[in-house]
């Protein structure tokens, strides 16, 4: 077995043996042990590759910092709404690095301990062992606001934020001090983050995820366009024209609109198990599917959201 498969089965191992024993880390974290997602699979985004890039030499390359006098930073935090791409970002920093990816659903995290209960102390001892023990990881702290997180269904003040604020700032700073480690932050709510998390030391890097309208929207259309059809093994799409398509709707996120094609796809999918004759997918079908996707989003009161995958 390859020295990479003999870290990820150990990685597997050590993290399925700590969080068996803490329900709320069970419930609240994700790992991937073995990543496969390049930066170039991601429409748009340049700033924020490059500071992806930037940071994974860190694990790749860590004696460049030293040859420009600099260091690296000790945490990057990725701000922008929902759907625009910051895990995808991170698991490419994961796959850059040739790292397993942990990630640790903050809002879920917060109500698993608070409802469970049991020792908080014990919870974050056992985790800086772990993390001490785990071979190099991309650690990714997903929605830091975590009052404000769709995860936990509205704005939530009757949580205790000060005993909170306490465990997370723990787990973090546990989880950077551990040098072999990469550790990344997101939120969706940038205006109202605790101002804790951005201080020296944690994620002192702030990257804006910000696609721009409509190049990168199109850039990621077409993407994952190709790759629906790598998949499926021929052609999927007319001569469709992107711009069209985009300009229905402005406002929605990245993974919105690739929902949307998917919608699409999935009722071509339908209609020929049906047994009807179907056609590739045109320009007109994406903006009905664009139609429907408005009116349910008035409907629902939801215009964010989506997972940009």
């Amino acid at each position: 077995m390859e020295d990479r498969e003999i870290a990820q089965e150990r990685t597997q191992n050590l993290w399925a043996s700590f969080a068996r024993k803490f329900e709320p880390v069970q419930q609240a974290t994700e790992l991937d042990p073995a990543p496969a997602i390049d930066v170039g699979r991601i429409g748009g985004l340049a700033a924020a590759k490059d500071e992806i890039l930037t940071y994974a030499c860190a694990a790749t390359d860590p004696e460049v910092y030293g040859r420009w006098g600099t260091y690296p930073p000790s945490g990057l935090l990725l701000i922008g709404q929902r759907g625009v791409g910051k895990r995808l970002l991170a698991r490419a920093l994961a796959t850059q690095t040739q790292t397993a990816y942990l990630v640790v659903n903050i809002p879920r995290l917060v109500l698993e301990v608070i409802h469970r209960g049991g020792n908080v102390g014990d919870l974050v001892k056992a985790w800086s062992q772990a993390l001490a023990e785990m071979p190099p990881l991309t650690v990714l702290f997903n929605e830091l606001e975590f009052s404000q997180a769709q995860e936990i269904g509205t704005r939530r003040p009757d949580l205790p934020v000060g005993p909170v604020m306490d465990f997370l700032l723990d787990v973090v700073d546990r989880t950077i001090v551990e040098k072999n480690h990469l550790v990344v932050g997101t939120t969706s709510h940038p205006a109202t983050l605790r101002h804790a998390f951005a201080q020296p030391g944690r994620f002192e890097r702030v990257v804006e995820v910000n696609p721009i309208y409509p190049n990168d929207i199109i850039e990621a259309l077409r993407i994952h366009a190709d790759e629906s059809e790598k998949r499926a093994g021929h052609a999927l799409f007319d001569a469709v024209d992107w711009q069209a398509v985009v300009r229905k709707h402005r406002d929605s996120a990245t993974g919105d609109w690739i929902r949307i094609m998917h919608a699409v796809l999935r009722r071509k999918a339908r209609c020929e198990a049906a047994g009807e004759n179907v056609s590739l997918v045109t320009t007109q079908d994406l903006e009905h599917e664009v139609d429907r996707f408005r009116q349910a989003s008035v409907r629902l009161a939801i215009t964010e959201g989506g997972n940009y995958v």
